[in-house]
């Protein structure tokens, strides 16, 4: 039965690069929300600070300038915090040290 052993070693072992390019993929799909959420809260503070300088814009334009900068101080750091929580766990995953992302278990003859 040692080919049923590496029949089952080899769908495990593609369930896990399966579940590997998920988790890779969502954190791309999370990456570029919150970057469309940045640019959207830079997009407004440019236009707050514009109206404020120009004079069109309300009495509540300060206000809503220092509540712009906060929130983006908040996105950045929260961006950094992911960041360093994704990479912790990569790092520290068995086998992720300079060996090849792709490829298999197999050699070649010299």
């Amino acid at each position: 039965m040692p080919f049923m052993d590496k029949m089952k070693a080899g769908a495990a072992q593609a369930a896990q690069k399966a579940q590997q390019a998920a988790k890779a993929g969502q954190a791309k799909i999370d990456e570029a929300k919150a970057k469309r959420e940045q640019d959207a809260m830079f997009r407004d503070l440019g236009a707050a600070v514009y109206a404020q300088r120009t004079g069109s814009g309300d009495a509540n334009a300060a206000g809503e300038i220092d509540r712009l900068v906060a929130a983006l101080k908040e996105h950045e750091e929260a961006a950094a915090a992911a960041a360093a929580a994704t990479a912790a766990p990569a790092s520290s995953e068995p086998g992720s040290g300079s060996a090849p992302a792709a490829g298999g278990d197999f050699k070649l003859d010299d």
